[in-house]
């Protein structure tokens, strides 16, 4: 849904983010960010999500190759809007014409346009520590994202910045309990197989971890997986 008065954009906007934290897994979120951004921001062909980690580009999610092979381009070159955006702690980026970018993109401008990219915007999702994600549109003709298109885009990208760290506090937590629960049982095989106390157990599976310098969860996995104890004879 493109266009649109303002109370059908609210409204819009309120199903989007009932829609984003409905998803069940991290990358789910991510696909349906992408899929909201092209739907709702007039003149978005194509979109895609980055992250920008001690200047390395990863693809998080994408409508499809043009994005991808744009952010491959950035990241072998080291030049473009993300970098950009990251180094200046950008908001909001709009370039209404990479015809235009010869100056500031002499590299990645020419390729971006081989592509059939016209024009781009984005948004700064998060930003932790030495990373930067961002939100990216694209569209084939130059001057495709007027104001509104700005505007509509920022609010895509806010419902979707909390719909992101909720997904990603969700998963955290989810590995963080899955971990104890793999641990508490492993502690368990090993106190009741030499009777032996909580502590000493732990010792047995902190000691393994440093032997075979592995994360602890990893040697709980394998003593609930085998019923093995690392070291033992």
């Amino acid at each position: 849904m493109q266009g649109g008065s303002e109370s059908n954009l609210a409204v819009t906007m309120a199903e989007m983010s009932r829609d984003l934290l409905a998803q069940d897994t991290v990358q789910r979120t991510l696909d349906r960010i992408v899929e909201h951004a092209i739907d709702l921001v007039d003149g978005c062909e194509h979109a895609g999500i980055l992250l920008l980690q001690k200047g390395k580009v990863e693809t998080l999610a994408v409508s499809d190759d043009l994005v991808r092979r744009s952010d491959r381009i950035q990241a072998e070159l080291r030049e473009g809007p993300c970098f950009d955006a990251a180094a200046n702690s950008e908001q909001v980026y709009r370039i209404a014409d990479l015809n235009d970018t010869q100056q500031r993109w002499p590299r990645y401008g020419p390729r971006a346009r081989d592509l059939g990219i016209g024009s781009m915007m984005g948004f700064l999702l998060y930003t932790d520590a030495d990373e930067f994600g961002a939100l990216d549109l694209y569209s084939s003709r130059p001057g495709a994202f007027i104001e509104r298109a700005e505007l509509t885009g920022w609010l895509v990208a806010s419902h979707a910045a909390v719909a992101m760290s909720s997904a990603r506090l969700g998963a955290q937590l989810h590995s963080s309990i899955t971990t104890r629960q793999v641990i508490g049982e492993a502690l368990g095989i090993v106190m009741e197989r030499y009777k032996v106390g909580e502590d000493q157990a732990f010792e047995v599976l902190k000691t393994g971890s440093q032997h075979r310098n592995v994360k602890l969860r990893e040697i709980a996995e394998q003593i609930t997986r085998t019923g093995e104890v690392p070291g033992e004879r």
